[in-house]
């Protein structure tokens, strides 16, 4: 066991470097950018914008470093500066950025002008590092300064704000799920080809096909919107709480912030989740049981003369948890990722809807720190699962 969890957390620690390298690639290649359309503006009459403050400007988001300087930075933090040693510095001169590159428009395959770097007018060079701004790194618990979103206010601040909003809409909705999945699953198996059955199997199969958007559109026309203009009772729709008192029919009146007020902005988005994902529950329970059911160990059950619901409770239900078990530990990232669709639709201020606004403003620190605490959640999940499954099942060893 110890072997192989030293084995794993090797592999963890590789998989997790990698997928950040990918992604801070690709994030960092990729269109656009926080400098996007500067040469139109520069170019424009009412602005004036000359060499040095776009120099100025890519050295504060350190766009003028070659990418993997940038992202050792981002990583380690690191380099700061040349390389001393015995008082000594070594490498001063070498070249890690382009400070001022010569870019030249040019025709792209969609025949849209572009500008592209063609060379360079002044290089940055190791020594230029020494006192420059920059974090420890993130994998020494500093996620950097924020560009845009809180601009040069620490990313960690940012995302602490948004956790606990994530947390309550996440872990409601998956207890909740799983709390009305799980008897419903198991129900449906047991009165397998019974209208029950067809009638939430139908259900199940048609709340996992209907796009979570759409489905939250309906919530807020069906339970705030339309109620609301009708002079009826609604649900809040929209953000965590409300800015200013409001009333409603029957509910009486809600002061801004408070806990009633929180409360009622939870039912809509966390109603969303929980039918979505009963849904799947539902069936994912109900195709385990029924492999269960037909163990001969449960025919066995039933030939000594057990009642049916210690056949179903104590034999069947036991052993069809126990992927249930391996599988639910993966809400752990979800837990920080959050949902970013439903969020999205509700403004709620969470994990998912604050990583769409990064990536929209190109604000990197936050996109990225939020991208590396989600790979490394997800490999502690995966550990997680194959140690589960080891003591649910004692059929299974890690070798």
């Amino acid at each position: 066991m110890t072997a192989y969890l030293i084995r794993r957390v090797f592999q963890m620690i590789i998989v997790v470097l990698v997928s950040a390298v990918a992604t801070y690639g690709l994030l960092n290649l990729a269109p656009g950018g926080p400098l996007a359309g500067l040469r139109q503006i520069q170019q424009s009459s009412r602005f004036q914008i000359t060499e040095e403050d776009i120099a100025r400007i890519r050295a504060y988001f350190e766009l003028d470093l070659y990418l993997p300087y940038r992202f050792s930075r981002w990583l380690i933090g690191e380099p700061r500066g040349p390389v001393v040693i015995g008082g000594r510095e070594f490498l001063s001169d070498m070249v890690v950025g382009c400070r001022k590159p010569v870019e030249t428009e040019v025709l792209n395959n969609r025949g849209v002008y572009e500008f592209k770097v063609t060379g360079c007018n002044e290089y940055v060079y190791l020594k230029d590092l020494v006192g420059r701004r920059t974090s420890r790194g993130i994998l020494f618990g500093d996620f950097g300064l924020s560009w845009r979103l809180l601009r040069d206010r620490p990313v960690s601040e940012l995302l602490l704000s948004r956790l606990p909003k994530t947390v309550q809409l996440i872990g409601l909705s998956t207890l909740f799920s799983i709390l009305i999945g799980i008897p419903l699953g198991v129900y449906s198996a047991v009165k397998q080809y019974t209208r029950f059955d067809y009638f939430f199997t139908s259900l199940a199969f048609m709340g996992s096909a209907m796009p979570t958007f759409f489905f939250g559109i309906l919530m807020i026309l069906a339970f705030s919107l339309i109620p609301k203009n009708a002079g009826l009772p609604y649900v809040p729709a929209g953000l965590s709480e409300s800015v200013r008192d409001y009333a409603i029919p029957l509910i009486g009146d809600v002061a801004a912030g408070s806990l009633k007020d929180r409360v009622l902005h939870l039912v809509l988005p966390v109603s969303v989740l929980t039918l979505v994902n009963i849904s799947f529950w539902t069936r994912f329970i109900r195709s385990s049981m029924l492999e269960v059911l037909r163990q001969d160990y449960v025919r066995t059950a039933r030939a000594k003369g057990l009642g049916e619901r210690i056949v179903i409770m104590k034999h069947a239900l036991r052993n069809a948890l126990i992927p249930f078990v391996t599988i639910v530990v993966f809400t752990l990232p979800g837990l920080f990722s959050g949902a970013i669709i439903t969020e999205s639709i509700f403004a709620w201020p969470g994990m998912g809807r604050l990583y769409l606004l990064a990536l929209g403003d190109y604000d990197y620190p936050v996109a990225m720190s939020i991208f590396f605490i989600i790979a490394i959640l997800t490999v502690i999940a995966t550990l997680l699962r194959d140690i589960l499954y080891t003591i649910v099942d004692p059929r299974i060893r890690l070798s």
